[in-house]
């Protein structure tokens, strides 16, 4: 019995040194359908010896003084927004992409819209901070057209949040949205809306939303720097490759049941699911910004200062992804 009881104390006390043994990553994100991969990680985090601690936000401009008050590891947000971000002296690196496209420019059916150039004398909503503030933008300024968030200009642009932008063109106090998936795909759906564009055809092309890591685990962390990339490389793999448990998992447990099978497909005909990121684009959305006064930036970050993917080209090499 004694050597039972010896026995089992071992067991014991190795099973509470694993649980221990498991290191917490706090993780910033958004309640996006395209944001799913992100949030599944803490599902599969004990895989590789990780717990991963998911913190809602309203949107990616929300996130940064949480990451400057030593609250958030690692974030998921717009790139504008982590831009923006890192110019105000938040200690980020921008360590993957994670999401591409999921914005969409709709109109009511009673506005008489039908392309950026009927936006003329129009009320168009927003949300600011992140890329469809972004995309408006340059897809005014390609139509020749002059904003402000007051009467005076060509377009009259109202900054709204995102979960009050469907509601307003809902109520007739807007004319159009840029709005984010699945939110842009919802108010289509209710026969609320139509689609004007998919506003991909600037210079920035389809946006990346961008994976930010802080500068203190990058730097005091590496291993588990290392093996979170490891599981946002696995994560997002598993999406990609079962689409069936991506949305069971995006409408079940981020949207709590509250998003349509119909919703989620028609977003994610509009998005994908991503790991990479380039120094070019880091860089033109960077520029973009300055150019259309987005973020407010007094200096601008060089991509090449904050850009580090050598843990994603690491795990991805791990797991064996090209």
């Amino acid at each position: 019995m004694k050597f039972r009881a010896v026995i089992l104390s071992i067991a014991m006390a190795v099973g509470i040194q694993s649980a221990h043994a498991e290191d917490v990553v706090r993780l910033g994100n958004l309640k996006f359908a395209h944001y799913g991969a992100v949030s599944y990680m803490k599902e599969i985090a004990p895989e590789f010896g990780l717990k991963v601690e998911e913190r809602i936000f309203a949107k990616g401009l929300d996130i940064m003084p949480a990451i400057l008050a030593g609250e958030i590891d690692v974030a998921a947000s717009a790139l504008d927004a982590a831009i923006a971000g890192r110019s105000g002296g938040a200690p980020i690196y921008v360590v993957a992409g994670f999401a591409k496209g999921g914005v969409r420019i709709v109109a009511s059916k009673a506005s008489g819209i039908h392309s950026v150039a009927d936006f003329k004398g129009k009320k168009i909503g927003v949300a600011r901070g992140g890329a469809q503030e972004l995309l408006l933008l340059a897809e005014l300024s390609k139509a020749g057209l002059t904003w402000s968030d007051k009467p005076g200009k060509d377009v009259q642009i109202y900054y709204l949040a995102f979960a009050d932008l469907n509601q307003a063109l809902i109520g007739g106090q807007i004319d159009a949205i840029c709005q984010s998936e699945p939110q842009a795909a919802q108010v289509i759906n209710k026969g609320a809306g139509v689609e004007i564009l998919k506003p991909y055809d600037t210079e920035m092309g389809e946006p990346i939303r961008a994976l930010v890591m802080t500068e203190k685990m990058y730097k005091e962390r590496p291993d588990v720097a290392k093996r979170f990339m490891q599981l946002f490389v696995k994560a997002t793999q598993t999406f990609k490759n079962d689409p069936a448990l991506a949305e069971k998992y995006v409408r079940t447990s981020l949207f709590k049941g509250q998003l349509s099978e119909q919703d989620y497909r028609d977003a994610m005909s509009n998005a994908s699911f991503s790991y990479d990121i380039d120094l070019h684009h880091v860089q033109v959305t960077t520029d973009m910004m300055q150019k259309f006064g987005v973020g407010r930036m007094v200096a601008p970050p060089k991509a090449t200062d904050w850009t580090k993917l050598d843990l994603l080209k690491a795990a991805k090499a791990d797991l064996k992804i090209n």
